[in-house]
């Protein structure tokens, strides 16, 4: 298969620059694969489309504030985005392979300056677009991340990096039940959850499971390969524990929010279809010709043409149904990508 094939034309303007308010509010598309129906709704009615034999699939990771605005001592301003954190034995010493721009005239022994007291060198270069630093401050990096990290949109949200950091971004990309820290990217369809509608899908006697998988920068980016078979998947860490385990093995039928859950279950559901706790990483590529294992609903976001998120969709959905309902959504001027609409997939 060809990568062109899953391209389509988006309008600009169809691109969420900021999060539906309140959470909730977004518009959802409930796509129906047995009647190949098309329906327009609103998230806040997803509990219309749950039952109690349901379990709920949460992708429970945490984002971090990954994007840094540093500055070089010939006062050029340079824009940092981490990515995979290289442990080192020293608590003043954090090495990261980080993405950078602009990198024109970055070479080995580069200072990159925060304050005084802050500052990351530049170790080595490990592929066209990846670095590694070396981070050294005076306190944990946490907190050096808590004062000058901002949230790690992705660049199609455009932002003014010369002003100061958005707290607005740094609540909004995130949802509500995020408790493990460690993505650089946000598992977008979960953003449109309240705690007002969890309460409402639990009270209903829905059971929600969670799992974990640390979002890395390149589940969002395109397909670069001429055909779709050659693509690889970076490796990202997930943990899916006992409990879950056991509640997805008794489950009528499985609900996964987002991609990112999506793949965590098919990749620990074995040839019987049962799941067991088990962490480890994944590069599983799911793409239309795809047999699916273990989810049976998908909720989630519209797509970039040609990524992998969108090649995901299309193998759980088929292709012209997802072209078709892709094309409804931008005649109904749905919004589009992180901080847009969402899609229910039956």
């Amino acid at each position: 298969m060809k990568v062109k094939e899953f391209d389509f034309n988006l309008p600009e303007e169809l691109i969420a620059q900021r999060p539906c308010e309140p959470r909730g509010n977004s518009r959802m598309m409930v796509v129906n694969r047995k009647h190949e129906s098309i329906e327009c709704r609103y998230f806040r009615d997803i509990p219309d489309y749950l039952d109690t034999d349901d379990v709920l699939i949460l992708n429970d990771s945490k984002v971090i504030p990954a994007r840094l605005i540093g500055s070089k001592p010939t006062g050029g301003m340079i824009e940092i985005l981490l990515l995979s954190n290289k442990k080192t034995d020293s608590p003043r010493s954090h090495t990261w392979e980080v993405l950078l721009r602009p990198a024109k005239r970055v070479k080995a022994g580069t200072v990159i300056v925060f304050d005084k007291h802050s500052r990351a060198e530049v170790i080595e270069r490990t592929s066209e677009k990846k670095w590694i630093l070396d981070f050294k401050t005076d306190r944990t990096f946490e907190s050096f991340l808590d004062q000058y990290g901002r949230a790690p949109l992705p660049p199609y949200i455009k932002r003014n990096r010369t002003t100061e950091k958005d707290f607005q971004d740094l609540l909004r990309y995130q949802t509500v039940y995020a408790k493990m820290p460690g993505s650089v990217a946000a598992p977008t369809a979960g953003l449109h959850f309240s705690e007002t509608i969890l309460k409402e899908i639990t009270s209903q006697g829905i059971r929600i499971a969670p799992i974990t998988l640390h979002v890395g920068y390149g589940t969002f980016l395109p397909v670069e390969t001429e055909y779709v078979e050659d693509h690889k998947m970076e490796e990202e860490y997930f943990d899916i524990g006992k409990e879950t385990a056991r509640l997805i093995n008794e489950a009528q039928r499985v609900v996964a929010v987002g991609t990112t859950a999506t793949r965590v279950l098919e990749t620990v559901t074995d040839k019987e279809g049962v799941i067991r706790h088990f962490a480890g990483h994944t590069n599983l590529f799911i793409y239309p010709g795809y047999q699916f294992k273990k989810v049976d609903r998908l909720l989630t976001n519209f797509h970039l043409p040609k990524s992998s998120l969108f090649l995901l969709v299309c193998a759980f959905a088929g292709k012209e149904l997802i072209m078709k309902a892709y094309e409804k959504a931008i005649e109904e001027k749905f919004r589009f990508y992180s901080y847009g609409d969402c899609m229910l997939i039956l």
